[in-house]
């Protein structure tokens, strides 16, 4: 059964800096690409940003140059850092495959970040 389990939200003061963490369970997590998508209150889930098996990394326009990600194979761990974090970053974060999410998403963590 597939499972991610996302942690590490919370309010944060704008400016400042979180990292984000998903366990992921029931994949063969090395060879998959994974990826971080977000969901405002009223607004559809997006993409985030992305690392692929190899390693390689992509970002949406809006948090390029703020976030990072990467991964733990040997944890089934993805990691999302996210640094200086603005009102517009306050969403729920979600980890899940990039590209074709699994039907089967996480609780998702929430980072509201404060004025």
């Amino acid at each position: 059964q597939v499972r991610f389990v996302e942690s590490g939200g919370g309010v944060v003061q704008a400016g400042g800096s979180r990292r984000l963490s998903c366990a992921a369970s029931g994949i063969s997590f090395s060879s998959i690409h994974m990826a971080w998508y977000r969901q405002a209150p009223g607004k559809e889930r997006e993409f985030v940003a992305r690392i692929n098996s190899s390693g390689s990394t992509n970002f949406a326009d809006s948090v390029k140059g703020r976030f990072t990600i990467d991964r733990d194979n040997t944890r089934n761990e993805v990691y999302l850092e996210m640094n200086s974090l603005k009102a517009e970053d306050t969403a729920t974060y979600y980890c899940n495959r990039a590209n074709i999410p699994y039907p089967d998403w996480g609780q998702g963590t929430q980072v509201t970040v404060s004025s």
